[in-house]
């Protein structure tokens, strides 16, 4: 039985990697901010991060926020696994963390050359966005009579439990530095994904797509964030719109 710490381990991704370690019996850690035994705030560290990973085989370090401080908190934690010899450290990123200049993607991709460069066993997984996050996109847009969107992005959703599965497999495969990257099983345009949405929740909208200006839309523009070539997932929008 391997003992794996789950950071973040109560939210959308890590709840389902913790399901599925603990369900192929290995002894699963959670860490967040509110969890017992293990509530840590990883910005702070601090003796109870260290009774988190002690004896610990592997960490997957999902916790993360757009709001910023995953520096910080992936700091205190690659110096906390220093200390008690944690063989493995696995990363979950997001495609085109190293191309689009979101201040949060530039923040992902800086933790992962701080654990490329811990002196730790690593393994970092870059996924496409979850289905989650479109939806929420989406159903924003809907909210005003026209639905308005970045005219020429695309998107590669991905079904969370298809990651959680991956990133379990990895766990207890042993430090693999950079694997393939995850992507979802089709990329469309916004407007196409819009439609979807509006199908699926019985809405009538009029879809405006609207060009934007910057870098960032650039990159968004130019595919940055896509992963075409690793559309490995399976679990497509529509099914995942139909389970509400």
């Amino acid at each position: 039985m391997t003992t794996i710490l789950v950071t973040g381990g109560t939210g959308t991704l890590g709840r389902l990697v913790d399901e599925r370690l603990s369900a192929a019996g290995h002894e699963v850690r959670v860490l967040s901010r509110h969890a017992r035994p293990y509530a840590v705030d990883l910005r702070e560290g601090g003796p109870a991060l260290d009774r988190a990973v002690d004896g610990a085989d592997v960490i997957v370090h999902c916790a993360s926020s757009p709001r910023g401080g995953d520096e910080k908190a992936a700091a205190r934690l690659i110096e906390a696994a220093r200390r008690a010899g944690v063989p493995h450290l696995l990363y979950i990123s997001i495609v085109g963390v190293d191309r689009v200049p979101l201040r949060y993607y530039r923040e992902k991709r800086s933790v992962e050359r701080m654990i490329e460069e811990s002196g730790l066993g690593w393994t970092v997984l870059r996924a496409t966005q979850f289905h989650e996050l479109v939806r929420d996109v989406l159903a924003g847009a809907a909210r005003l009579p026209v639905m308005l969107l970045p005219a020429g992005v695309g998107d590669q959703p991905v079904a969370v439990a298809e990651v959680a599965e991956r990133l379990a497999e990895l766990a207890v495969a042993g430090p693999a530095g950079r694997v393939p990257d995850m992507g979802g099983p089709e990329v469309r345009s916004l407007a196409e994904w819009g439609r979807a949405y509006l199908a699926a929740v019985g809405k009538r909208r009029v879809i405006l797509s609207v060009p934007l200006f910057g870098r960032t839309y650039r990159e968004f523009r130019a595919g940055g964030h896509l992963a075409p070539e690793r559309a490995v997932g399976h679990g497509t929008f529509e099914d995942f719109l139909a389970k509400g």
